[in-house]
């Protein structure tokens, strides 16, 4: 350990030492993908056996040390951990699994710590080049032991800007190419690695002046956003408000190059209120056409069949 590592705050240590042994099952399981077994929570949205283990990994090491804090994680939501707990530890144990399944070394560990839901510990750990991202509120963000800042590019003409696309069923493509199109016109160019909780990293690091994305859980975001503020940045939702976690849309950035993206953006956003959840949800059961297809392909049987629910979230 670091001379910079070895002062930090105990809960980060613990975050670090979980977010580690969630890598090394990675690492070991990216050797031989062949015999990864994968299974489809959503159409394109993919759970490995990796996931459920590191995450497992992950809650394990946490609830060691912390037994009455509460869990939010990705694959297994609160059913781990205190319930009413105001220490929250926000979980997505790997952030790239597309990635991952096809052997793209671009995926991350993502785990945050909340009190009274404001972040207060963040740490994104890189596996594939042992690159630890971490930050404790107040007291800096780091890469390794380097300390990190946002860049000092101030035209938005000279940024590079990093995204994500819209994938899931009940997602709006026509929407987001509409705001793709908008950002890349002002932009020097636009990047997709596919892994938030690393893009939102890149930002902090000074790699991205800015990145935006709808369709973001809390786990994608959390550690992210708090090493992007430490590291003197900003995020908040597509209008500039800070209120992001559960908005499902989030940008980050530079202060300079933030300022000049909320005009861009703000006019696609779409702030999330229940009857619109109600019509993500709506959308997601909604079968595809080649669904309906194979289904009118079908022999038919008797009794009514019941189109299984999936969740768009």
């Amino acid at each position: 350990m670091s001379s910079q590592q070895a002062n930090l705050h105990p809960m980060l240590n613990i975050a670090i030492k979980a977010a580690r042994a969630a890598g090394s099952i990675i690492n070991r399981a990216s050797l031989d993908l062949e015999a990864l077994k994968i299974n489809t929570k959503a159409p394109n949205d993919f759970v490995t056996e990796v996931d459920q283990a590191a995450e497992q990994v992950i809650i394990e090491t946490l609830l060691s040390a912390y037994p009455d804090h509460g869990i939010l994680a990705e694959e297994s939501g609160r059913e781990h951990g205190a319930k009413h707990s105001e220490f929250v530890w926000i979980i997505d144990p790997l952030d790239g699994t597309t990635n991952f399944i096809h052997g793209l070394p671009m995926y991350c560990v993502s785990i945050a710590l909340a009190h009274r839901g404001v972040v207060q510990q963040a740490v994104v750990y890189d596996p594939t080049r042992n690159d630890l991202f971490y930050a404790t509120k107040g007291r800096g963000a780091y890469l390794n032991d380097k300390r990190l800042r946002v860049s000092k590019r101030t035209r938005l003409s000279d940024a590079l800007v990093g995204t994500g696309f819209p994938y899931r069923r009940g997602d709006n493509p026509k929407r987001y190419l509409k705001m793709f199109e908008a950002v890349m016109t002002e932009v020097a160019g636009v990047r997709r690695p596919g892994a938030a909780a690393l893009d939102l990293c890149y930002v902090a690091a000074g790699y991205y002046d800015a990145f935006f994305e709808m369709g973001l859980n809390p786990w994608d975001v959390a550690a992210g956003s708090l090493i992007i503020t430490e590291a003197g940045g900003l995020i908040g939702n597509f209008t500039g408000e800070s209120d992001f976690m559960h908005q499902r849309e989030v940008l980050a950035g530079s202060p300079k190059i933030y300022g000049q993206m909320v005009p861009i953006l703000a006019p696609f956003t779409r702030v999330i209120k229940e009857e619109d959840l109600a019509a993500d949800e709506a959308a997601a059961a909604k079968p595809t056409a080649a669904e309906v297809v194979a289904k009118t392909a079908e022999p038919k049987k008797r009794g009514a069949v019941r189109l299984k629910k999936t969740d768009a979230a």
